[in-house]
């Protein structure tokens, strides 16, 4: 099966080319979306044997993605492992993530930090507990975390479900859609190097936690 990995990246120059090291090693075709940076990502992204897009103003993780998603359809690629920039994923899960996938035959496999919300900052912890509860009673779906960005999509599902957000809430929405198009989508668990990522994610916690519950509200 044909994999691409894909790579939204916002300002990552200090945690950016460890993770490409770690990922380039294993074989796949990795793509980067630079994401308007302004410290250099691009240079240190143009060193390393990977794809890199550009856009040329920050647009936000969702579009970022969806840029992604675009190109490793055109490019023909069966299957999209999403990965952060940040380091807090395991880049040597990506192998297995794509085989329980496969062989669970899921349209949307999340790698679960469900055994680390505890370490994560107060309001991301609540929420990603709060978010698996309503998942799981509006959708019936059995999965551990909703927010994770580490993730395998089928090629098919993308094809199919058109997608809108601009930010962290794109996570939310494909899950959303896929549920309605009556995609399969499940978890496994894989722990993070950093549960949340705090120290260099982007996320807005207030802001962005309110615009993914929006958007789950969206579907009710």
């Amino acid at each position: 099966m044909a994999i691409c990995i894909v790579i939204p990246a916002y300002n990552a120059a200090a945690t950016i080319a460890p993770v490409l090291e770690e990922i380039v090693t294993l074989g796949y075709p990795v793509l980067v979306i630079d994401d308007g940076s302004s410290d250099g990502t691009a240079d240190l992204v143009s060193g390393a044997d990977v794809t890199c897009i550009r856009h040329q103003s920050n647009r936000g993780k969702g579009a970022a993605l969806r840029t992604g998603f675009r190109y490793a359809l055109e490019e023909g690629f069966k299957g999209i492992v999403t990965i952060d920039s940040d380091g807090q994923h395991d880049p040597s899960a990506i192998p297995y993530l794509a085989e329980c996938a496969a062989e669970r035959k899921l349209d949307i496999l999340i790698a679960s930090r469900a055994t680390q919300f505890e370490e994560m900052a107060g309001l991301r912890s609540s929420w990603n507990r709060f978010g698996v509860w309503c998942m799981k009673m509006r959708t019936g779906f059995e999965i551990t975390d909703s927010q994770s960005g580490f993730r395998y999509y089928t090629a098919r599902l993308l094809r199919n479900v058109d997608l809108e957000a601009e930010g962290y809430d794109l996570e939310m929405e494909v899950l959303m859609k896929a549920w309605r198009s009556g995609y399969a989508i499940g978890s496994v668990p894989v722990a993070a190097r950093v549960a949340d990522g705090r120290s260099t994610s982007h996320f807005r916690p207030v802001r962005d936690t309110w615009n993914i519950c929006m958007t789950f509200l969206k579907f009710m």
